[in-house]
């Protein structure tokens, strides 16, 4: 049996989505108990340079939906990047997974051969659908929920590995 470029994607996403917002809960969670103000965990950065807890979770769904929206040619909705609150956060990664689930498998058939072209600042880069999924989208989604996990637990927010792991599905 193979692998659809479908089952590398879609439910992969929804996947790290549904551990992205599982962190963020435990991040509310720490500010309730501990008293600290939710906005700090939402603006934490690493280094001045780089994008907050928030812009982490926003390009994380950025990432996934416009992989999808470029290898299925479903548009993918379009948020304004507003969010200063978890329940904002929550119901942005709560969007952009109806909207994973609204694509149906059969939207991506052919898309391992697809021309995807990305074109940003600098870069500009012409990929294979599949190459572009395994060597760029997948690894920049990751990128942005590996951060969010690492400013959360930065910020003293009780998770460990197995909370970034998430669940296994029941053999």
């Amino acid at each position: 049996m193979s692998l659809s470029l479908y089952q590398a994607c879609v439910p992969v996403f929804i996947r790290g989505l549904t551990v992205l917002a599982a962190l963020l809960e435990k991040g509310a969670a720490h500010a309730a108990a501990t008293g600290a103000d939710p906005a700090e965990l939402i603006n934490a950065r690493l280094a001045p340079d780089m994008y907050p807890l928030s812009g982490q979770v926003q390009r994380a769904s950025d990432a996934s939906k416009f992989a999808v929206q470029r290898l299925s040619r479903v548009e993918a909705p379009k948020f304004p990047d507003e969010e200063t609150t978890f329940e904002q956060l929550q119901a942005r990664i709560a969007a952009t997974i109806a909207y994973l689930q609204s694509v149906t498998a059969d939207k991506l058939d052919g898309a391992e051969s697809r021309k995807i072209t990305l074109a940003f600042g600098d870069f500009k880069q012409e990929f294979r659908g599949d190459d572009y999924l395994l060597t760029f989208a997948l690894p920049n989604f990751y990128f942005h929920v590996t951060t969010a996990y690492g400013l959360l637990r930065q910020a003293g927010v009780k998770i460990g590995k197995l909370d970034f792991l998430g669940p296994y599905p029941q053999a």
